[in-house]
């Protein structure tokens, strides 16, 4: 009986081939929409689950009152962790200390790789549960030792065993001691390449001096609960253990430290005034709703085209009725040519969904496969096509088989009004649903554009960045630069301490004239080298630029726009302000759009520092950039032999600003 179902269902589809391919095309395109959004919801709900103890991992983090407003860093000063485990050692399973995820050059022999990686503490692969492929995970215990990932040694080593070889990190001599598995694309730690000794790091005497420092905010601090641990608990446990230990005037900021888990970190990443708002976890919604709306578009089509040619069957049915079927058999029969319908498109949509995956990935910076072998996948697929066919057959199956046989057959059957109803409130739905998306689209690319136009208060043009792993680009500065500039293959070169599209460092203990004494400042600060305004393009509203010589403005500042708002000077060239030190502002810029094209911009200040480090070029416009990017690269590896070219153009850096906002929205 069910094969003869099947069999009619199928020679009504090849019958009727061009409302067959509308039907299978609008839910081969529905499905293929949503499983794409689905996988990608599941990889952003399965982030960090690769580590095992997830729910017991947090970032150490803490707030600050400043101005009234709650403000949230992930910067930790180094004695909190050594007063988490000499006070609370019993709530703690593991406390790490880490630097910032940075470029490194990793050295053997004549191969010189850049790989990013941290300085942890011994405990850090345990608390990662890293999976080793040689080695153990305590070999860090070993302040001479260093773990590096699969793809770091098969970049230093190919093939060969890489365990006992000495490579060097930047300037420390150091032996491999493991090889740990990739860490996968949707962990918070995916870039992870190498795990060095946290001791070779605090060497340093500025680390020695940041170790009883409780100012000094310029560290990453993760740790893993004990087992029998409530987080919420443990965290208003350690709330106050810095307000106790600073100054009475650090202690007006009121910090606050305390436990960030691991399983927010990227849905739930935002904080406003101190509270923890949300963040990606609303283009998780944002595209599972899309996801929905469009395979609901695609079941009304579906039913729509179905209902409409059911006064073509209604002799079918009368027939069939005549001859002795009963209603629940033609409900079946109906519902089996549903099913069939969606089979197909379901085929069809894993097809799509393979062969656009690749070019979804790219737009979505994620490296998702098809979950063949996972058995969610299929029992998910199968309730998926159950319920799709279910809910696009429902109305077809149910109003076919209540035709009555003595009408059809007598030829006084006509489709009533009433009958239509249901038909006719399913397009306006449709369309309903069609407009709000249409809509959502149009803001959503408004929001883009707007990004995209605002002005950004420097020139992108041939604007370039390179890296510095080598101090030979800081100490031959002057000569490179000498060089660069009589090639033509630039206009202007200067260092800087940041990334113009990465922001900077927060800095407070500002005064200037008029400053309330209860205001607790907080500004943007650019380390540059004289040069850096005539390089980056950056656009003057009153007052000069930095001059040719550190020496000379060695004691003078240029403030953004915002920041001649935020401290209230009229006339603010020639003001003296102290931060440390008497500095004389000599200059005022258009605001640079340095983060988040969406955020608000930051009062910023910049300052001559003969230490700044970072290399920003502009390229000749009326020189080819492929031959300007070579001649560069030749320069700068005859004053750094030994030290990658790495550069990056400042307008693909801006664009990577946009690229989650892209993402997520354009989908919708």
């Amino acid at each position: 009986m069910l094969k003869n179902y099947f069999k009619i269902a199928w020679r009504n589809l090849v019958k009727n081939k061009f409302s067959s391919f509308i039907n299978i095309g609008g839910l081969a395109v529905g499905m293929t929409v949503a499983m794409l959004i689905g996988l990608w919801i599941n990889d952003e709900l399965s982030f960090d689950k690769y580590h095992q103890h997830n729910d017991h991992i947090a970032r150490v983090m803490q707030r600050q009152t400043l101005n009234g407003e709650l403000n949230t860093l992930k910067a930790i000063p180094i004695p909190v962790a050594i007063e988490l485990r000499r006070n609370f050692g019993n709530d703690f399973k593991y406390v790490v200390l880490s630097s910032w995820t940075n470029p490194h050059i990793l050295k053997f022999r004549d191969k010189h790789i850049s790989l990013q990686g941290n300085y942890m503490e011994p405990d850090a692969p345990e608390m990662l549960t890293l999976s080793m492929i040689k080695g153990t995970r305590n070999a860090l215990k070993d302040p001479s030792s260093i773990l590096i990932a699969e793809l770091a040694s098969k970049a230093l080593f190919g093939e060969a065993n890489p365990i006992g070889k000495t490579i060097m990190l930047d300037s420390a001599v150091l032996r491999v001691a493991g090889v740990y598995e990739d860490l996968p694309p949707n962990s918070s730690f995916s870039n992870l390449l190498f795990i060095a000794p946290w001791n070779v790091y605090a060497s340093s005497e500025e680390i020695k001096e940041a170790s009883s420092n409780w100012r000094s905010n310029s560290f990453q601090l993760f740790a893993q609960i004990a087992e029998n641990r409530d987080m919420a608990n443990v965290s208003a446990k350690i709330k106050n253990i810095k307000l106790n230990k600073v100054s009475e005037r650090e202690a007006r900021q009121k910090p606050e430290i305390f436990l960030f888990p691991m399983s927010r970190w990227h849905l739930y990443s935002e904080f406003k005034n101190g509270v923890n708002t949300g963040g990606a976890i609303q283009y998780v919604w944002l595209l599972g709703i899309t996801g929905i709306f469009v395979l609901l578009l695609a079941c009304i089509n579906f039913m729509n085209l179905s209902t409409a040619r059911s006064e073509k069957r209604a002799k079918e049915v009368g027939i069939r009725k005549t001859m002795g079927s009963l209603k629940g058999q033609l409900v079946v029969q109906f519902f089996g040519e549903s099913l069939l319908v969606v089979i197909v498109a379901f085929v069809l949509s894993l097809i799509a969904a393979y062969l656009t995956l690749p070019f979804f990935n790219q737009v979505a910076d994620k490296k998702m496969i098809i979950l063949w072998s996972s058995p969610l996948f299929w029992l998910t697929s199968f309730g998926f096509c159950l319920t799709t066919a279910l809910i696009s057959g429902s109305y077809p199956a149910f109003y076919l088989s209540s035709f009555l046989p003595v009408k059809v057959l007598k030829g006084t059957f006509r489709v009533g009004s009433v009958a239509s109803l249901p038909r006719k409130l399913l397009v306006v739905l449709q369309f309903s649903i069609s407009i709000i998306l249409i809509i959502a689209t149009i803001i959503v690319f408004r929001q883009i554009q707007f990004a995209k136009e605002r002005p950004i208060g420097y020139s992108r043009d041939g604007l370039i960045m390179v890296r510095p792993y080598s101090d030979d680009f800081h100490r031959h500065f002057e000569a490179m630069r000498n060089d660069l500039l009589q090639t033509g293959v630039i206009l202007a070169m200067a260092e800087s301490g940041n990334q113009i599209t990465k922001g900077s460092r927060t800095s407070g203990g500002f005064d200037w004239p008029g400053k309330d004494p209860n205001t607790a400042d907080e500004f943007a600060s650019f380390a540059v080298s004289p040069d850096y305004g005539k390089t980056i393009g950056w656009q003057f509203i009153t007052g000069r630029d930095f001059s040719g010589t550190a020496s000379s403005d060695s004691s003078c500042v240029i403030l953004n726009e915002t920041a001649v708002k935020y401290m209230g000077l009229k006339n603010p060239v020639g003001r003296i302000i102290t931060w440390g030190k008497p500095y004389t502002i000599i200059g005022v810029v258009k605001d640079l759009i340095v983060e988040s094209p969406y955020e608000p911009v930051k009062q910023t200040v910049f300052y001559i520092n003969p230490e700044a480090g970072l290399l920003n070029m502009r390229i000749n416009p009326a020189v080819n950039s492929h031959e300007a990017l070579t001649r560069i690269e030749t320069i700068c590896k005859k004053y750094a032999p030994d030290a990658p070219f790495d550069y990056k153009f400042v307008a693909g850096c801006v664009s990577g600003i946009l690229s989650a906002v892209k993402l997520c929205q354009s989908s919708s």
